[in-house]
C-alpha cells in the first residue's frame, strides 16, 4: 500500500513545456506567455507568483482550455494526467474541465450566477459530470457545502449568492470546484478582496483539503506571504517568463533573482522598525506588445548590465531544483559575462 502511495506521489499530474500564448489584437501580437515550462506532481502544491500581467493566470487558462479570443496557444505542450490537452476537441475539454480539473476564480461574486441558488449551481456541476439524478445532485451539493465548513448547509444551499458574505461566496466556489473530486485544483488569487481574517480562513481550508485529499493544487498569487503554508514549490513569473523556480523553503532561504529580492522586500516585517518604509520595485511592467530582446526585468533592475538588455539569460542552476534566469549567476561563476 505504501509503495502504491509513493508511486502516485511521484506521478507527474501536469507537465507544461515551452508554453507560448499570444493575444492577437488590432494593435499587434501581445506575447503574454513566452516559453514557460513547469510540472506538478500529484498530491503536491505549486505556487505561481508575480505582478499583474506577468502571465500567471494566462498560463493556467491555457491549461484549462478557457482562453478566449483573441488569445491562442502558439507553441509548446500541455500534458495533464498523461493526456495531451492541446490535441483535444472542445467537447473533450468539457469532459475534463470541472471534473478532473477545477478552478477557483478571483471574484466569487461575478463567478456565481445571481439568479440561481448556490445549491442549484453546485448540483448543476454534479449532474454535468456524473450520472446522478437531480435529487442526488442536490444532496451532494449540501454535502459539498458542509465539507468547506459552511454552517447550516441545507438552508444555505437554498439561498442566492447575494445572501452570502464574501468569505462564504469563496467557500461556495471552493465547494463547487470540489464536488466532482478533481485531480487538480487551481486557485486563482483565492484571497483577493477578502479581509485578513477571512483570508486566513480560506488558506486554512486549502491546507486542510490538501492534507485530506491527493489532488494537486496550483495557487496563483501576487502575495509571496500566502504560499508558505500551502506550497512545496514556487515559480516566480515576470514578463511572461519564469524568473526563478525553487522549493518554497529554498526560495526564502536563498533568493537568487533580483526580481525575487524585490518581491520579498515589498513584504512588511513584524521585527522591523514600524516607521521603516516598504521598498517598492521602481518602474513599470514590461510591454508585452513589444517585449525586450534581453531580460524582461532589466529596465527595472538596479544590477542591470549591457548583456541583460540584449540577451535573454538561460536558467542557471543555483542548487538542486533551484533555477534562476539572471546573467549575474554567470558573472559569479566566471567573473565575466559575454556581451
Amino acid at each position: 500500500m505504501n509503495d502504491l502511495n509513493n508511486s502516485n506521489a511521484n506521478k507527474k499530474l501536469v507537465e507544461i513545456k515551452d508554453l507560448r500564448v499570444s493575444f492577437f489584437t488590432t494593435a499587434g501580437e501581445v506575447k503574454a506567455v513566452r516559453g514557460v515550462s513547469w510540472s506538478l506532481r500529484q498530491g503536491e502544491a505549486l505556487g505561481i507568483v508575480g505582478e499583474s500581467g506577468s502571465g500567471k493566470s494566462v498560463s493556467v487558462y491555457a491549461l484549462m482550455g478557457i482562453l478566449q479570443d483573441p488569445g491562442k496557444v502558439v507553441g509548446g505542450s500541455i500534458i495533464f494526467n498523461n493526456t495531451d490537452m492541446l490535441k483535444l476537441k472542445e467537447n473533450q475539454w468539457r469532459q475534463i474541465r470541472g471534473k478532473d480539473m477545477s478552478m477557483i476564480f478571483q471574484d466569487p461574486m461575478t463567478s456565481l450566477n445571481p439568479v440561481y441558488t448556490v445549491g442549484n449551481q453546485i448540483a448543476e456541476t454534479v449532474m454535468a459530470h456524473t450520472k446522478k439524478s437531480a435529487k442526488q445532485a442536490n444532496t451532494e451539493a449540501v454535502s459539498s457545502l458542509a465539507k468547506v465548513h459552511i454552517p447550516n448547509p441545507e438552508r444555505r444551499a437554498r439561498q442566492y449568492p447575494f445572501e452570502f458574505s464574501g468569505g462564504m461566496r469563496q467557500r461556495a466556489m471552493i465547494s463547487m470546484s470540489l464536488c466532482c473530486e478533481p485531480k487538480l485544483l487551481i486557485a486563482d488569487e483565492p484571497t483577493t478582496a477578502l479581509d485578513v481574517t477571512i483570508q486566513a480562513q480560506i488558506i486554512e481550508l486549502l491546507k486542510e483539503l490538501k492534507k485530506n485529499t491527493n489532488m494537486g493544487i496550483i495557487l496563483i498569487t501576487h502575495d509571496m506571504g500566502i504560499i508558505t503554508d500551502i506550497c512545496e514549490d514556487v515559480i516566480i513569473m515576470y514578463g511572461g517568463q519564469i524568473m526563478e523556480s525553487a522549493s518554497v523553503k529554498e526560495l526564502y532561504k536563498n533568493p537568487a533573482h533580483p526580481y525575487t529580492h524585490g518581491l520579498l522586500e515589498c513584504l512588511p516585517r513584524l521585527a522591523s522598525d514600524s516607521e521603516e518604509p516598504l521598498k517598492p520595485i521602481e518602474g513599470s511592467p514590461v510591454d508585452l506588445l513589444n517585449p525586450p530582446k534581453g531580460c524582461p526585468f532589466a529596465p527595472r533592475c538596479d544590477k542591470c548590465m549591457k548583456v541583460c538588455l540584449n540577451n535573454q539569460p538561460p536558467q542557471f542552476e543555483i542548487s538542486s531544483g533551484h533555477y534562476s534566469a539572471c546573467w549575474l549567476h554567470q558573472l559569479d561563476r566566471n567573473n565575466t559575462v559575454k556581451e
